[in-house]
């Protein structure tokens, strides 16, 4: 079981990592990915990816830091160089929901992402919040290029999701889809080819139920795979191991 998408450097993971680990082990994860979302956020993550070998790390400023810190492609090559066991690039992408930072700034540090993805053969890690248009448009201009594209928590249309079939996308499945109201969520991970999917937490976000209102770690992990196992109609221990294929594969 491998965890594609936490966040081991906020709180109140940061100050729980090894209990954290003992508990994740415990189930069988063998692979926690935890995510840059800004410039101190990486600076944690490089000290956790030293922590333990189960550990590792992306590099990327999320696009609700876009404002504050916009990097160019230079600067976000230079930065996933420093360490072997940072292995992705992002967290980046567009959110045009809450829309903390301009949607200018938010294009030109996906952009820049994405261009940095591949000029290193690194996986791109998108978040896409009410922004489906624009969020395909960009990735499809670098379609001749075959960037690596992992559609973090994912949360968009079946329509949404077919489009990006066809540019060899992965999906990664959260806690969002053991909720109740999520049925059309469940229903476009049916249509998700069982090669395309991947599982995370987005701890300490989004815990899945039955632990929906407390913060979410990795160990919570086995609640999403059972319900996309059920949604899936497979057997949960072969989701394991589809699912952490995946991931190697897009990964290493």
């Amino acid at each position: 079981m491998i965890d594609s998408h936490c966040h081991l450097d906020q709180p109140p993971l940061d100050k729980n990592i090894k209990d954290i680990l003992i508990r994740s082990k415990n189930i069988g994860i063998e692979k926690l990915l935890t995510i840059s979302t800004t410039l101190s956020s990486y600076d944690k993550i490089l000290n956790l990816i030293d922590y333990d070998p189960i550990i590792y790390g992306t590099f990327g400023i999320h696009p609700h830091e876009a404002d504050k810190e916009l990097l160019s492609v230079d600067d976000i090559v230079q930065k996933y160089r420093i360490n072997k066991k940072i292995i992705g690039i992002g967290e980046t992408g567009l959110d045009f929901y809450y829309n903390n930072s301009e949607k200018k700034q938010q294009l030109t540090s996906f952009k820049n992402h994405t261009e940095a993805s591949i000029k290193l053969k690194a996986p791109l890690i998108v978040h896409s919040r009410n922004a489906e248009d624009e969020t395909f448009n960009l990735i499809n201009d670098y379609k001749n290029k075959n960037p690596k594209i992992l559609m973090h928590c994912f949360t968009g249309s079946n329509n949404f999701a077919q489009k990006l079939l066809n540019l060899n996308t992965y999906f990664s499945a959260s806690g969002i889809i053991t909720f109740q109201n999520s049925t059309d969520l469940q229903n476009t991970f049916k249509n998700i080819p069982l090669d395309k999917l991947l599982v995370e937490t987005d701890s300490p976000f989004l815990a899945p139920i039955p632990m929906r209102g407390k913060k979410n770690e990795p160990s919570y992990l086995k609640f999403t795979l059972k319900k996309l196992a059920e949604i899936k109609k497979i057997d949960v221990d072969e989701l394991d191991k589809i699912t952490t294929d995946n991931f190697n594969k897009l990964f290493f």
